[in-house]
């Protein structure tokens, strides 16, 4: 991957350390359009108590905010985790281009790992890029799950 793709992503992480220390699940995502960030997000069901709080759709509204358009075409967003269902309805929804993610997500992944609605029969469709900073996208989520089991014993 590019130095750009490393740049944007970690600006995504810097996000999930948001969430992270606000006590949700560490996921941070960034819209991008000709390389500048215009939209931000970071989880926040936890602190909000709103199951609807993901980090994508944070980011994504803020984008559409700022281009005063739900129409982001010529957009990508960076993402430190794999979008749920919901989240990979939202970037449809939204016509993202491209969707680059960190981390892999085995049990809710909605962009490959688990089902893939990006690549459904849609009127649009966004392409998958896995593994931009995998290492430490998926090392701040098991840090998280590994303090929460220890917090409970």
């Amino acid at each position: 991957m590019n130095s750009n793709h490393e740049f944007f992503m970690n600006e995504a992480l810097k996000l999930a350390q948001i969430s992270y220390d606000n006590g949700d699940i560490p996921i941070g995502a960034v819209v991008v359009l000709d390389n500048k960030i215009i939209g931000c997000g970071y989880n926040r069901k936890e602190l909000l108590q709103d199951g609807t709080e993901h980090a994508e759709i944070m980011a994504l509204k803020e984008a559409s905010k700022n281009l005063n358009s739900h129409h982001l075409d010529d957009c990508n967003i960076y993402i430190t985790l794999e979008p749920c269902v919901m989240c990979a309805g939202a970037i449809l929804n939204c016509r993202i281009n491209n969707v680059f993610v960190g981390a892999r997500n085995k049990r809710f992944g909605a962009c490959g790992s688990y089902i893939n609605i990006l690549d459904m029969d849609f009127n649009h469709r966004s392409n998958v890029f896995f593994g931009v900073l995998e290492k430490s996208c998926s090392s701040i989520i098991s840090k998280f799950f590994k303090n929460l089991r220890n917090s409970k014993n």
